[in-house]
Parts: structure tokens; sequence; C-alpha cells
């Protein structure tokens, strides 16, 4: 059976991309920080005639996250998709607060590149061989749309943003002509019910079908949703 491997997974995208795979004849592994979060999930797809596993890891923890997803590769005999979506949540990135542009310190920016972008490469890094050597697989990043077009009140979490799709857009033609796709969704809507009123909403379930024609389709390097 093939497998799908998703760093951040959580019930909005996390649940939805699981559901879109596993109804497809995928395993699913599941990677974040709160292991009866993850257990839930398990036990919601199980329920749904999908195999899922939880492997819990930080992706801030870099050495805890590489043995997550090679404890997946041994559970599931590899990882075909890798799919990128950590959410701040309860964590330490959660109490980081939000600055303009104008008002942004180095520091400000800094833990934000650590929780995206670093934590893709970590990720990129431990499943990326088995991959070069299968001559196939597919990695996705989800993104926000901020980092295609910057809103000034996110002036510290955008250029993390950017720089995350920036090194995903150069991985992708890297990687071209070797069998492995590397894409990067970027999501302009605030998903579910909740948000600022100001901001557009969409739902879980109408945006996973992306990540499935990214990894089939194969000839684009991006999609934005915006609703």
């Amino acid at each position: 059976m093939p497998s799908i491997a998703i760093v951040g997974a959580g019930p909005g995208m996390g649940l939805a991309i699981a559901r879109t795979f596993g109804s497809r004849g995928y395993d699913v592994a599941l990677i974040a920080r709160n292991r009866a979060k993850l257990d839930d999930l398990v036990g919601r797809l199980a329920a749904e005639g999908i195999t899922a596993a939880a492997f819990p890891a930080d992706v801030l923890d870099h050495d805890a996250l590489t043995q997550a997803l090679k404890d997946a590769a041994t559970r599931f005999g590899g990882i075909d998709v890798l799919e990128h979506s950590p959410s701040p949540g309860n964590g330490s990135i959660s109490s980081m607060a939000l600055t303009s542009p104008s008002q942004t310190s180095p520091s400000d920016v800094q833990g934000w590149i650590d929780f995206l972008l670093h934590s893709a490469i970590i990720a990129t890094q431990a499943v990326l061989p088995a991959m070069r050597e299968a001559g196939a697989g597919t990695l996705l990043f989800t993104n926000g749309a901020g980092s295609v077009d910057p809103t000034p009140m996110l002036g510290n979490v955008n250029p993390a943003q950017a720089a995350l799709r920036n090194w995903v857009l150069n991985l992708h033609k890297e990687l071209a002509g070797t069998g492995i796709q590397a894409a990067h969704v970027a999501i302009g809507v605030w998903i579910g019910a909740g948000g600022p009123p100001e901001i557009p909403t969409g739902e879980a379930e109408d945006i996973a079908p992306l990540y499935w024609d990214l990894h089939t389709q194969r000839d684009e390097v991006e999609r934005v949703f915006t609703g």
C-alpha cells in the first residue's frame, strides 16, 4: 500500500488530506505534538476504513521529527508522499506576537523561520533519500497566501512564509526529471468558522483535493486557494 506522512496533522486540513489520500488506498502517518489528539484522528480514520498511525513529534525538535518520519517509514514500508502543514497550536510559537513590517525585528521573524522553513527542510531530508533511490515521490508544503501576497498585519510571519515558498519552488526545479514532485499550496482563506469577519472562509474538504491533483497530475509547482 502507498503511504502519506502528514506533518502537523490536526482535525482541519490534516484530517481532510488524510481522508483524501486514505480513501484512495493510502496508509496515513500522522505527525504532531499531541499524542491524544493524534490517537483521536487515528480512530476517526479507522472508522472510515482508513489505516492510520500516530507518530508524536514537535516540529521544532529536529531529532524527534526525523525519528518520527523514520518510524513511519518503517511502519508502512516507506513514505510515498510527504505533506508538511504545521499549525502554531498551543506551543511556544503561539505566544509570538504579530508585528507590522516597520515594527518587525529579526527575533520576531526567527521563530517563524524555525517553525515553517526549518521544519520543512528537516522533514524533507528525512524522506528524500529513499525517494531518490526509488525514483518516485511527492513533497507537498502548505503555506499561507501571505507567502505570495503579504499583508501588513503579518509583517513577521510573511517573510518566513515567503522563504518557505521560495525554497519549495527551488526544490521543484532541482528535482525536475527525477520522478519526484515538490509543490506548494498557498491558502488564502480562514479554514472553518470563527475567523475574523474581514477574512474569507473555506472548508478543508474543499481544499484537500488540490493536494491529490498536485500529486497525480505532477505538472504544477503551486496552487493558490482563495475560495
